[in-house]
């Protein structure tokens, strides 16, 4: 894609996805961090039925710490890898009371600090909680920006500096969710449905199906 037709792209998607935003549940930066850290290779439905009941046993930092793995597991076990999640909860959790006084960062590089948070888990808070123009690549964004042409990449980093160079100013902040949202719901892996997408004219896929 050329620079209109990849502003033409993102203006046509934030015209149909009026809250571009996370799908998963959460009150506070806090509640965001273990989300999204639960769902790594789980779905947000899962993890949504999961979290409220551990939220509401332990709702800061310190408490969740004080749970230990083994009282933060029930509360997770219907979701995949609970075992390593839940020790890596505890270890974020102690890191937030003892380097950030019990307080999410707001920054790269002291996220990445946290157990089980990497860049994708990074990107997410930052753009999400903090407002800033991150864009997290997952495998709804890689599969889009590949397939479309909106920015090609053999790599999640690749597809990222893609995304972050090519994106359009104005939509660096929503950039992040209209793709996956996209992805989710309308440029499936499997059976794309091409039919009734907004964006099939600037599309590379849909010309070479068509």
């Amino acid at each position: 894609m050329n620079k209109n037709q990849r502003q033409q792209f993102f203006q046509t998607l934030s015209e149909h996805i009026s809250n571009p935003t996370t799908e998963l549940n959460y009150r506070n930066e806090f509640e965001l961090l273990i989300a999204v850290i639960l769902s790594a290779q789980a779905t947000d439905v899962s993890v949504n039925k999961a979290t409220p009941k551990l939220f509401a046993a332990a709702p800061t930092p310190d408490k969740m710490a004080a749970l230990g793995e083994d009282g933060i597991v029930p509360y997770i076990q219907s979701i995949g890898l609970y075992r390593s999640k839940a020790r890596h909860i505890v270890a974020c959790c102690r890191s937030l009371v003892e380097k950030f006084n019990g307080t999410v960062p707001n920054n790269r590089a002291d996220l990445e600090s946290l157990a089980g948070v990497g860049r994708k888990t990074a990107n997410v808070v930052l753009n999400t909680a903090f407002n800033q123009p991150t864009i997290a690549v997952d495998t709804h964004i890689f599969r889009v920006a590949n397939r479309t042409g909106l920015a090609a990449g053999k790599t999640v980093l690749a597809v990222e500096d893609a995304l972050l160079k090519n994106t359009p100013k104005a939509f660096l902040k929503d950039a992040h969710h209209l793709l996956i949202l996209h992805g989710r719901y309308t440029c499936k892996a499997r059976k794309p449905l091409c039919y009734q997408c907004v964006v099939k004219d600037l599309c590379e896929f849909n010309e070479k199906t068509a």
